[in-house]
C-alpha cells in the first residue's frame, strides 16, 4: 500500500485548482493570436484584392464604352477635331485683337518666332513645286489640281437644289442622269470665262522656237517636227548608238 503510494506521488497529482492544465493553455494562446492575426491580415488582403478587381473590371467597361465610341466615329474625327479646336482658338484671338482696337495678323506674327517663319517658309516652297515636265499625265494632274483650288462653290445654289430634289440630288449607280441636270445661265458663263482665262493664259507661255537651218530635216510636217523632238526627248538616249549606225551605213 505505502508502495502505491509513494509510486502516485512520484507520478504527482493533479493540483486541485488546476495548475497543470493552465501551463498548457497559456502556452497554447499565443499561437492562437498568431493565427487569427495571420487570418485577419489574410482576409484584408483579399478584401483589397477583391476592391482592385472591381476597380479593374470597371475601368475596363468605360474603355470599351469609349472605343465603341471611337470606332463609330469617321476614320478622319481626330483631325476634324483638331481643327474645328484651332479654328475656334482663332475666332478667339481675332475676337480678343478686335476689342482691344488692334490687327490680328499683326498680332500673330509678332508670336511666331524666327526659326518657325524660317521652317513655314521653307515648307510653303515645297508644297507643290514645280519640277518640270515630266511627263503628260503629271502636267495634266497639275493643271487639275490648280483648276479644283481655284472652284468657289455656290452653298446658296447648293441648298437650294438640296431642298428642291431631296435624296435624288445624291445619285446612285442605279440613278439616271443623262438629261436630268440643266446647268444655270450663270453656271454657263462662268465655265466660258475660266475656259477663255485657261486659253488667254496658254497663249501667252506658247512661243514660237527659232528655225536652226543647220538642223537635220527628219519631219513632213510641223505636226510630225513636233512629235519628233518629244519623241527625241524621251527615246533619244535610248537609240543614239542606231541612229549614228544608220547614218554611218553600219547598221546590221
Amino acid at each position: 500500500m505505502a508502495a502505491a503510494v509513494s509510486a502516485l506521488g512520484a507520478l504527482g497529482t493533479p493540483d486541485p485548482d488546476g495548475g497543470g492544465s493552465s501551463g498548457s493553455e497559456d502556452e497554447a494562446r499565443p499561437g492562437t493570436a498568431a493565427a487569427a492575426q495571420k487570418r485577419e491580415e489574410r482576409l484584408r488582403k483579399f478584401r483589397e484584392l477583391h476592391m482592385k478587381r472591381n476597380e479593374a473590371r470597371k475601368l475596363n467597361h468605360q474603355e470599351v464604352v469609349e472605343e465603341d465610341k471611337r470606332l463609330k466615329l469617321p476614320a478622319n474625327w481626330e483631325a476634324k477635331k483638331a481643327r474645328l479646336e484651332w479654328e475656334l482658338k482663332v475666332e478667339e484671338k481675332k475676337k480678343e485683337c478686335a476689342a482691344r482696337g488692334e490687327d490680328y495678323e499683326r498680332v500673330k506674327l509678332l508670336e511666331i518666332s524666327a526659326e518657325d517663319a524660317e521652317r513655314w517658309e521653307r515648307k510653303k516652297k515645297r508644297k507643290n513645286p514645280d519640277l518640270g515636265f515630266s511627263d503628260y499625265a503629271a502636267a495634266q494632274l497639275r493643271q487639275y489640281q490648280r483648276l479644283t483650288r481655284q472652284i468657289k462653290p455656290d452653298l446658296e445654289q447648293y441648298e437650294k437644289l438640296k431642298e428642291q430634289y431631296g435624296e435624288a440630288l445624291y445619285p446612285t449607280s442605279d440613278s439616271l442622269l443623262h438629261g436630268t441636270h440643266v446647268p444655270s445661265k450663270e453656271g454657263v458663263d462662268r465655265m466660258v470665262a475660266d475656259l477663255e482665262k485657261q486659253i488667254e493664259k496658254r497663249e501667252k507661255y506658247s512661243r514660237r522656237r527659232p528655225y536652226n537651218d543647220d538642223a537635220d530635216i527628219d519631219y513632213i510636217n510641223e505636226r510630225n517636227a513636233k512629235f519628233n523632238k518629244k519623241a527625241e526627248r524621251f527615246y533619244g538616249k535610248y537609240t543614239a548608238e542606231i541612229k549614228q549606225n544608220l547614218e554611218r551605213g553600219t547598221a546590221v
